[in-house]
């Protein structure tokens, strides 16, 4: 586990000790691309986020090798010649909830996150809206957003432009355990 390890070293400097920090381990992740040809997803459920509930501090970390699609070669085409996973093994987002939540009222939050997005090695300062629902203590954040191949300098070759689509959409869900 040695991505929560610095997921909690990045909060260190803030003036929390760690007990406060809540972490999921096993964020869900959908990799969704609708183009004309073929409809492509792919699922991950290893990802990694630390929340400061008091900040609003946030942090992901998604393998990408950890996205599984229905078919072998579509998923060694993803991670060898479009993500290059080799090189850029993680996707990484790191930013803070603009709103304050009362993590101790039970309800459904709309939150929007700001901070920057790191995929394929290009970081890009993003603004993206969730939903963050308390329930009895327990805390889960959802999203759905779109990544642009080419702001993160993923290659698509002309040939297969039909089944790939330039835009991703990303569906992210977790639930947090104090730690």
């Amino acid at each position: 586990m040695p991505l929560i390890i610095l997921l909690i070293l990045f909060f260190q400097n803030t003036s929390l000790d760690k007990n406060t920090l809540l972490i999921c381990k096993n964020v869900k992740t959908t990799l969704f691309s609708e183009a004309p040809l073929e409809n492509i997803e792919a699922k991950s459920g290893t990802g990694i986020s630390v929340l400061n509930p008091i900040s609003g501090e946030l942090q992901f970390v998604i393998p990408i090798r950890s996205l599984e699609f229905n078919k072998r070669l579509m998923q060694e085409h993803f991670n060898e010649n479009y993500m290059e996973s080799e090189r850029y093994p993680h996707a990484k987002f790191k930013g803070k909830i603009a709103e304050p939540i009362n993590m101790e009222k039970n309800g459904e939050y709309p939150v929007n996150v700001t901070g920057e997005l790191d995929v394929h090695g290009v970081k890009r300062q993003r603004s993206v809206k969730g939903i963050m629902k308390v329930q009895d203590k327990k805390i889960s954040l959802s999203s759905v957003f779109d990544v642009k191949c080419k702001d993160h300098n993923i290659k698509i070759p002309q040939i297969v432009f039909q089944k790939i689509a330039e835009n991703i959409r990303i569906t992210i869900n977790s639930t947090y355990i104090s730690q």
